[in-house]
């Protein structure tokens, strides 16, 4: 058995064995075809596979590709400095591509940077931008691209991934198993594998249940946004799973919210941001918690 990560190890590497998104595939089967590529902008779901879509790009055409984390690297210097020293060096080939992943978390003055650089070398250089939120992209730079929503593959598809991971890594397994991992992780594929690999114990996958629960209660909790539970189902909700840490509530509920949220995706995404932001000094985290979801309520009145 393999102790590489799992989700590196059979992340696709061409659209043979990319699933889902066929109408998407055969966009960019032309795009191969014609060894060139548009400025893209592939947005969806954390997890869904837009950067391994963007990968598949670049490594079936002639080009020498850059790529770059905008979440680690969201400053307009960080990313200036770095596509403009890229796109000014001289190559190995005539195309250039630069694969700017999680672009949603740029802020205003970088994504202003970034349509500058876009156009300067326009010539030879190609983008390809990944975000889950395409609201948050300034119109100039979606203007600028092609757009395609990148779709989770169904929950059967993901299973099938899942199983086929397990057997080629000689894991015993139970199927009901499996299914457990899938509905507490799915529609995020990453999610999904990263959990499976971190419950196989000496060849076999063995589910740890009070962590399936976890993700139960996470699921519950956008259930609640959902249907306009009372308040109090939410606090209870929190009290019965004995929660002290709320960064990855804060992070699911980001990354559910065209779940919930409707037409106030931008004013929820503004509430979560802020309570986020004062986690790590507040004294008490339950309150400011539950501030936000009031805040949240509220909004989806």
């Amino acid at each position: 058995m393999s102790h590489s990560l799992w989700v590196e190890k059979y992340r696709p590497k061409d659209l043979s064995t990319y699933v889902g998104n066929e109408h998407l595939k055969e966009k960019v089967k032309v795009y191969l075809e014609s060894e060139d590529v548009p400025h893209l902008l592939l947005y969806g779901k954390a997890g869904t596979g837009k950067t391994t879509l963007a990968k598949i790009i670049t490594k079936n055409i002639d080009c020498d590709y850059l790529y770059i984390n905008a979440s680690d690297e969201n400053k307009v210097d960080d990313v200036r400095n770095k596509v403009k020293t890229f796109a000014s060096s001289i190559g190995f080939r005539s195309l250039k591509v630069i694969i700017l992943d999680e672009c949603d978390y740029l802020t205003p003055n970088a994504q202003a940077a970034l349509r500058n650089l876009m156009e300067t070398f326009s010539k030879h250089c190609r983008f390809i931008l990944t975000c889950n939120y395409v609201e948050r992209i300034i119109d100039p730079i979606q203007s600028r691209c092609q757009s395609y929503k990148v779709v989770p593959p169904s929950k059967k598809e993901v299973a099938q991934q899942m199983v086929h991971i397990l057997t080629e890594e000689g894991c015993v397994y139970e199927l009901d198993d499996v299914a457990l991992i899938v509905n507490a992780g799915y529609p995020d594929i990453r999610r999904v594998i990263n959990s499976a690999q971190r419950q196989v114990v000496d060849g076999k996958l063995k589910i740890d249940k009070s962590s399936v629960i976890q993700n139960n209660y996470k699921l519950q909790l956008i259930g609640h946004l959902q249907s306009g539970s009372k308040l109090n189902d939410i606090r209870q909700l929190i009290a019965d799973n004995s929660v002290s840490d709320y960064s990855e509530i804060y992070r699911l509920l980001y990354d559910e919210v065209e779940t919930y949220a409707g037409n106030k995706v931008a004013e929820c995404i503004l509430n979560i941001a802020e309570a986020q932001y004062q986690d790590v000094n507040v004294v008490d985290k339950e309150i400011n918690f539950m501030s936000l979801i009031i805040r949240l309520m509220r909004a989806l009145k």
